[in-house]
């Protein structure tokens, strides 16, 4: 990331709006939030790879559910953030991950500037491509404060997403099951 363009950006930017940069209030603000980018944004530098790689052997192929993720991320739209809670099941071929390594996928994907149905899909698709599981089901609730703040403000409405791949495309019993287990 560079961070010189990012702090020159956001002192055009306080500009813009009719802020003096180098007032006390402002001066360090260009290099906050450059600092800021590269936390929320790490995620553009990170592959899913590297949590998914370390799986374990298994006999049992029953359905594994991770629920409850929360996740911050940012519209691509409109730069501003939305949060919620992803759920994440597959039905393993033999090797599982680490509980925490679903965790950290969810993160990879949502440390970018983002939509959510495309990290939907980009956590399932991952988790298809490294886990090699029998298939593998991704629902996101989010709040987007880009709703929420500006526009039609509507706080509190959220919107969800969800995607399947291999038998949980196939399988609307196994569909059900999931979404039962993610309101238990």
């Amino acid at each position: 990331m560079d961070r010189e363009k990012i702090e020159r950006g956001v002192r055009l930017i306080l500009e813009g709006i009719g802020e003096n940069p180098d007032r006390e209030g402002l001066i360090g603000t260009p290099d906050r939030i450059a600092r800021m980018y590269e936390e929320i944004f790490a995620g553009l530098v990170q592959t899913a790879a590297e949590p998914l790689s370390k799986t374990f052997q298994t006999e049992d192929n029953e359905m594994v559910l991770e629920r409850d993720i929360t996740f911050y991320s940012t519209c691509e739209h409109h730069f501003m953030p939305f949060y919620g809670k992803a759920h994440l099941a597959y039905v393993p071929d033999g090797r599982v991950a680490g509980l925490s390594k679903l965790a950290r996928t969810v993160e990879v994907y949502a440390k970018r500037p983002q939509l959510q149905e495309q990290m939907t899909a980009q956590i399932a698709d991952a988790m298809m491509e490294y886990l090699k599981p029998k298939g593998a089901m991704v629902m996101l609730e989010a709040e987007h404060t880009c709703m929420t703040m500006r526009g039609v403000k509507k706080p509190g409405s959220r919107t969800v997403t969800f995607v399947t791949r291999g038998v949980f495309a196939e399988d609307a019993k196994l569909q059900n099951q999931f979404f039962e287990l993610v309101r238990m």
